[in-house]
């Protein structure tokens, strides 16, 4: 693993600055980018990413049940895949708000098609979503991103970093690839699973 005794550079050695990452990690909330970690430590960026990899190869050796992990953007801590019986069961007991079949569809539409209008996702799905639109926009999910320069100029929608930290993803490029519209329902599946709501949404 790091070698506490490094000191490359004039810098604090490897082991103090990654004890350092680690705190930080672990009463962020949210992802926490690169930059802003080294910003912290007052070390370049491409030297906080290599920490941050020797850290995570290191928890994966040592079979912990969290890993570290890079995703929208930022790192953070996170239980490991296959302890996911057991963090489901503490995080969803009692709780049985999800997200409808509907909504589900629709963001789908606004991940994979993004940026896309109500209309041009309604044109997909069939149906009115407004009142969907409305909703996933109050949970974070999606966001407006740009608007149409067409006439009427119409908003368009895209997801948000919400979204990309629900499902565990560094960036859209890592969603599953799919065909021209609405994905498959093990597709539908996956992002239920990633979007169930916590106890504080």
């Amino acid at each position: 693993m790091i070698d506490p005794d490094a000191s490359p550079n004039g810098h604090a050695p490897n082991g103090e600055e990654a004890r350092a990452i680690e705190a930080v990690l672990m009463v962020a909330v949210e992802p926490i980018a690169p930059h802003l970690l080294a910003e912290l430590l007052e070390v370049p960026t491409d030297r906080v990413e290599a920490i941050c990899d020797e850290l995570a190869a290191g928890y994966a050796r040592e079979d912990r049940g969290f890993v570290l992990a890079r995703v929208a953007g930022g790192y953070r801590f996170q239980s490991h895949p296959d302890q996911e019986r057991f963090v489901e069961r503490f995080m969803l007991e009692g709780q049985s708000s999800r997200l409808s079949a509907a909504a589900l569809e629709t963001l789908a539409i606004v991940a994979y098609k993004q940026p896309v209008s109500r209309a041009q996702v309604a044109a997909i799905r069939g149906v009115n979503v407004d009142g969907v639109v409305r909703a996933l926009s109050q949970r974070g999910y999606i966001e407006p991103v740009a608007r149409d320069p067409g006439p009427g100029q119409a908003v368009l929608y895209g997801t948000t970093s919400l979204f990309l930290e629900r499902l565990g993803l560094d960036s859209l490029e890592q969603l599953p690839p799919l065909g021209d519209f609405v994905p498959g329902p093990e597709v539908v599946e996956a992002l239920e699973e990633g979007l169930r709501p916590t106890k504080d949404g």
